[in-house]
């Protein structure tokens, strides 16, 4: 989870204000505006201007003092005047240590119309893209096949996509094999399992054969997870129930319309067939597996090799957004950016009931977890070994695979943790990441152990 590295009390010590200076809070702005430019509230401005002041005085209560003494204002206009503060700053917007300007800054991303996009569209309102240097077209899309064609065509240079699909496209599953690289999961939990009105007498999963269920793509988290649910309890998804791809924002209507009894699908979706009164949520995909990956942030192997300062500078846009979302008091903010119709088209009161995690369950209640969604970039390699299984459990991907080799290749976890060191951020140690799903422990180590444990598969 994050601890946020911009927080002022903890990055210039604690007085009056939070910037440390012999002031009232209200008056911050007034006070620092003739040291400091208007973006000073921007983040990264923080961070450097935290990082000289612990080089200057290195010792915390002598800079504890110093500020309570003359200000922050007063501080970094004395350093400002014998240091090039204002060039420090710029260049680490502009690409960080080691980093440099953008080899292209006009890019387009593909996004499908989903809460599990969050980072990725609220980086295009809010500023987090032009931040990096990057002028960022956000491209609504229709559905994951059309996102990974486009993406194959380059007419997207990054794109948003269900975390199995680097590893599907990479591994010539579904498609023509290009190396394909996932440096930031998007989101994680946030799927829900929507039925319609008259099932709710239908709770046991041992009662749905003959049920017609969507998901969004055959390489979705939301196909495995269905899948596993409905095996655990007997009943084998290719014989006892029928499963199709659906296009998320076409899920509602096809409930309504009675074509589905359901679906396992992602927000905003599951509330928003609540928000309509013609379905309710059976459960969310986070009692299943909690902390579980959905979407994601990927590039090709080509992209992110021909503009090494471009990927950079888009991953650090999308590590911001994401730490940002993560934070519970942000997300009413966020409703409000994504909500409109070039982005999510959704009421604003759906999507922060899925973002506050308080909401209405379509059975006559209202449930409050925070966790419904949450949003986390740490590309996990034990989550792409555990996609691999299921790929492999399912009978999608028939030819042996280094599980281990292609994780490390696709999920690149190095990358994400460099970032996020460099952003002050805290990553994960990548070896310690415990998965239990529905009781059921996975061992990354022994992949085809695990698949070959499953009464109920195609392999």
């Amino acid at each position: 989870m994050f601890k946020d590295p911009f927080d002022p009390k903890a990055l210039l010590g604690r007085g009056s204000c939070s910037c440390g200076g012999d002031h009232a809070q209200a008056d911050h702005a007034r006070l620092t505006a003739a040291a400091v430019p208007a973006g000073e509230e921007d983040r990264w401005n923080r961070v450097v201007d935290a990082a000289v002041l612990r080089a200057v005085f290195p010792v915390d209560a002598q800079r504890r003092q110093f500020l309570k003494t003359v200000g922050a204002a007063t501080a970094m206009a004395a350093i400002s005047s014998v240091l090039p503060l204002g060039a420090a700053r710029e260049a680490f917007a502009q690409g960080g240590p080691g980093g440099g300007a953008p080899e292209k800054k006009d890019l387009k991303v593909g996004f499908i119309p989903i809460t599990c996009a969050t980072p990725i569209i609220m980086a295009h309102p809010m500023g987090f893209y032009s931040k990096q240097g990057l002028n960022v077209e956000v491209v609504k899309t229709a559905g994951w096949a059309v996102i990974r064609d486009k993406s194959l065509a380059k007419e997207y240079d990054a794109s948003h996509m269900l975390s199995p699909m680097p590893i599907a496209i990479s591994l010539g599953v579904g498609s023509n094999p290009v190396p394909w690289t996932m440096p930031a999961i998007e989101n994680i939990n946030g799927q829900a399992i929507t039925l319609a009105n008259k099932h709710k007498d239908k709770r046991n999963p041992k009662d749905w054969k003959g049920f017609r269920f969507a998901v969004p793509f055959d390489y979705s988290m939301h196909n495995y997870l269905l899948r596993y649910y409905v095996a655990e309890h007997g009943l084998d998804p290719d014989k006892d129930i029928s499963i199709r791809s659906v296009p998320p924002p076409e899920m509602v209507a096809n409930l309504r319309a009675d074509n589905i009894d359901g679906y396992l699908g992602p927000d905003p979706f599951n509330q928003r067939a609540v928000f309509d009164g013609i379905g309710f949520i059976h459960l969310l995909t986070k009692e299943l597996w909690d902390g579980h990956p959905c979407c994601a942030f990927t590039v090709s192997k080509e992209f992110a090799t021909q503009n090494p300062n471009s990927y950079r500078a888009l991953l650090k846009a999308i590590i911001d957004a994401t730490a940002y979302a993560h934070k519970q008091e942000n997300r009413k903010e966020i409703a409000k950016a994504i909500a409109p119709a070039n982005y999510l088209n959704q009421p604003e009161t759906v999507l922060e009931q899925i973002l506050t995690g308080t909401y209405a369950d379509g059975l006559g209640g209202v449930k409050k977890d925070p966790n419904r969604i949450d949003f986390d970039p740490f590309p996990w390699n034990q989550f792409a070994i555990w996609i691999m299984t299921q790929m492999k459990r399912w009978g999608q991907l028939k030819a042996d695979v280094d599980y281990a080799k292609v994780a490390s290749e696709v999920y690149l976890a190095t990358d994400t943790a460099n970032m996020m060191k460099e952003m002050g951020l805290t990553p994960p140690d990548p070896s310690k990441k415990t998965i239990v799903v529905m009781g059921k422990p996975f061992d990354p180590a022994k992949p085809d152990e695990y698949v070959n444990s499953f009464a109920i598969k195609r392999t």
